[in-house]
């Protein structure tokens, strides 16, 4: 169930339906010992309890869905082509409601399910050999869309998070059948550390941004012959 009242993105009722198959959770191949399994997992559910007796710190809640960003953050939006037709619609946007694109650049989702309105996750980002996480970010799901030619979902941030703003991701088809695929984000440094290091928070931003990108690509063509991807998802399987 949500956590919080969510944003539903306004739009004409579709004429054609066109579900999208149901996102199933990626499976780590990787097997921990059930003591330290259940000491990380108490401690991100505490975190977790503690996320969604927050609300998000910025005011602009949903803006994302607005063709006008709010003033006062640094803006983006990147769009880039995918493909043609209603199966690259469907394999990318079942790609991105699973969180593939944070799957993809790094992240782990806890807990994991697709996206859906007022949901609070926590975005986990470890060291390279290293299962336990360094940064652990707080989010909300506030806008969900699944539609014959859109699908994607934006979220915003939450207290402990070290930007403020919100960013969205968005696949949608237009009236010859071409798919796109667009980021939309709106956000400022929040925490101390962000801020002092605002070259290196800035120089990640963009290579996250790239990495989205790609990601969202390779879903959409589909998985090849020798794919290290989730069948059922499209994000990528855990090493």
């Amino acid at each position: 169930m949500p956590d919080s009242p969510g944003h539903k993105v306004p739009r004409a009722v579709p004429s054609v339906p066109s579900p999208v198959p149901p996102v199933l959770p990626v499976r780590s191949a990787r097997a921990e010992t059930s003591g330290t399994a259940a000491a990380a997992g108490s401690a991100l559910e505490r975190r977790l309890r503690a996320a969604r007796a927050t609300v998000p710190n910025y005011r602009e809640v949903g803006a994302t869905a607005d063709a006008r960003l709010p003033a006062g953050y640094t803006q983006l939006r990147r769009r880039l082509h995918l493909g043609h037709g209603p199966e690259v619609l469907s394999r990318a946007g079942r790609f991105v409601l699973g969180w593939g694109c944070q799957l993809g650049t790094g992240f782990a989702v806890f807990p994991y399910a697709p996206a859906e309105p007022g949901a609070t996750v926590l975005l986990r980002l470890g060291l390279p050999g290293s299962r336990w996480p360094r940064l652990v970010i707080p989010c909300r799901v506030v806008w969900t869309v699944d539609e014959p030619d859109r699908i994607g979902f934006a979220y915003g941030t939450l207290p402990g998070h070290p930007e403020c703003g919100e960013e969205a991701f968005l696949v949608s088809m237009d009236a010859a059948g071409e798919v796109w695929f667009e980021v939309v984000a709106f956000a400022r440094l929040a925490a101390w550390y962000a801020r002092l290091g605002r070259p290196v928070a800035v120089l990640c931003q963009y290579l996250a941004i790239e990495r989205y990108l790609a990601s969202v690509v390779r879903a959409a063509a589909g998985p090849g012959p020798d794919s290290d991807t989730d069948t059922d998802t499209g994000a990528p399987l855990p090493k």
